[in-house]
């Protein structure tokens, strides 16, 4: 069988990647190495990531919000301001005090001080929300929902080497060999696909060693609770039980090919808190460091690289999974309008030009952590700055709508302030929301007046794209908006609908019509 599309690696990104794509009608192969991608890392609260707004609304507008959400250990309501509510691993109750927004280098947000009022188009709903979930959960659902659109799973097989030809691509895992059109390197940050296709890499050296653990202590009393700047480094308490996390400016000196044993973590964690404090038992341990490194394109010929394949950083801020996420929506349908013949010629182009600066943005704010987080006196300083201001309502807002995806906007053309941005979610007279029309993957065309100026563009035979015409019960000024398959606004407006300007923004990310 000859594949459209081929993915290295079965993490959340390949895995997400592949149901957009078959969503579409584009067939897939997904080739993880693992032949069983579970480990204690990746489960509970050891293996937990933030999911931030665009990735849930992601989520939500592919129809599988509800399952992720059941499966989180930790989840902020509909109303953002409400903070976030931390769950035991077995779904228990809420266990811990809520108004969590996340943190800063350490320096912890308050969702008390953030003010959105004045995002007019930022609305309530299921998916303005974040939440924590563990990457066991996370791709263990993506898993199934792949395979049961039709994705075709093969753990256990590498990618190691491929020819790309005319007419696509030769694909060597293990002892076998796969044909397809293109190839995708979701494969980490150690991506082989990277390696192989001679893609550059840039970016700077780390200054660190990071630890995660699961330890019990024989005097927890001795560490306090949540994140700890030191003056040798950070510490951090939890969440979950016996969760340990560490940051060591030791220059990333520690061999990360041997093992952390009980002693020499014990001797990090007493070096970095200042305290005696003893560890009982280890369980699983990892380490990282802040190597930031980012692919100066995505894609080179046949060949397109996403998530940690694309860009590495440290963990700080939990922007990993979320811009892995965000990758994976923006190429999924842009790469299947390619395969299926409907795209403009350049429209896959915009697949780097849209991500790359938000893969960049990523790098340089875990850089700015990095910075303020030296043990040395001219970053306590900075940081000292950075904690005054974020006792401000103007910070606090700045720092939680970057971290949060919030105002995460791509530069579209068009003079209407919600070009570029993710859809607001209206919601119809029906009781139905915007989002509920994205589960199918295709665009939407929506007309809010019912003055069936648009009609005729949105009955011209487009499989891509849907017209709805419909009232909604707050427009917020809006007549009439054009949203991409990814759920992002590339045209709106808040008077008449111009029939002739709306078929630009149709011809433009569409195609002209069947």
């Amino acid at each position: 069988m000859i594949y459209d599309v081929v993915i290295a690696g079965g993490g959340p990104v390949g895995l997400f990647l592949a149901c957009e794509l078959q969503l579409a009608g584009v067939s897939v192969l997904v080739l993880e190495k693992m032949a069983d991608p579970r480990s204690p890392l990746k489960e509970g609260w050891m293996g937990m990531r933030g999911l931030n707004f665009p990735s849930v609304e992601a989520f939500y507008r592919r129809g599988l919000l509800d399952e992720v959400r059941a499966g989180a250990l930790g989840w902020m309501g509909a109303d953002p301001k409400a903070g976030l509510e931390l769950r035991g691993t077995g779904g228990a109750a809420p266990t811990t005090a809520p108004r969590f927004a996340g943190h800063f280098a350490g320096i912890m947000l308050d969702m008390a001080k953030v003010d959105f009022s004045d995002r007019k188009y930022v609305l309530s709903g299921p998916s303005a929300s974040g939440g924590m979930i563990s990457l066991e959960t996370l791709e263990l659902l993506l898993a199934q929902h792949a395979v049961a659109l039709g994705v075709d799973l093969k753990q256990g097989l590498e990618v190691t080497d491929f020819k790309e030809h005319e007419n696509g691509i030769t694909v060597i895992a293990g002892d076998e060999t796969f044909e397809g059109h293109w190839l995708v390197g979701c494969d980490g940050g150690r991506s082989a696909v990277r390696k192989l296709a001679g893609f550059e890499f840039a970016g700077t050296e780390p200054e660190f060693t990071g630890y995660t653990a699961s330890a019990k202590l024989v005097d927890p009393e001795k560490l306090r609770p949540g994140f700890n700047l030191t003056e040798t480094g950070m510490y951090i308490n939890g969440p979950g039980p016996d969760r340990i996390g560490l940051v060591d400016f030791d220059n990333a000196a520690f061999d990360r090919n041997t093992t952390i044993t009980l002693e020499s973590l014990q001797a990090v964690l007493r070096r970095v808190s200042g305290t005696d404090v003893t560890i009982a038992s280890l369980g699983v341990a990892s380490s990282y460091t802040d190597r930031a490194r980012q692919a100066t394109t995505y894609r080179k010929g046949r060949v397109l690289l996403a998530g940690d394949a694309a860009h590495v950083h440290s963990p700080l801020g939990g922007q990993g999974l979320n811009t892995g996420i965000g990758d994976a929506m923006n190429l999924g349908w842009k790469l299947a309008a390619t395969i299926k013949g409907w795209a403009p010629p350049d429209l896959l182009d915009t697949y780097t030009e849209e991500r790359h600066p938000i893969g960049a943005w990523a790098l340089n704010w875990t850089r700015a952590q990095v910075a303020i987080m030296r043990p040395d006196p001219h970053a306590r300083a900075i940081a000292s700055v950075i904690r005054d201001l974020m006792q401000t309502k103007d910070a606090s807002t700045y720092f939680v709508a970057k971290t949060s995806g919030i105002s995460l906007r791509y530069n579209l053309p068009g003079d209407h302030p919600l070009i570029g941005c993710s859809a607001p979610d209206l919601e119809f007279e029906d009781g139905t929301r915007l989002g509920d029309r994205l589960h199918d993957g295709k665009g939407l065309l929506l007309d809010l007046t019912e003055a069936a100026e648009l009609s005729a563009l949105g009955h011209t035979p487009r499989e891509q794209l849907k017209f709805v015409s419909a009232k909604v019960k707050d427009a917020r000024g809006l007549t009439a908006l054009l949203v991409r398959p990814d759920g992002f606004v590339v045209w709106a407006t808040e008077s008449k609908p111009v029939a002739s300007s709306a078929n630009e923004a149709i011809e433009r990310w569409f195609g002209r019509a069947n």
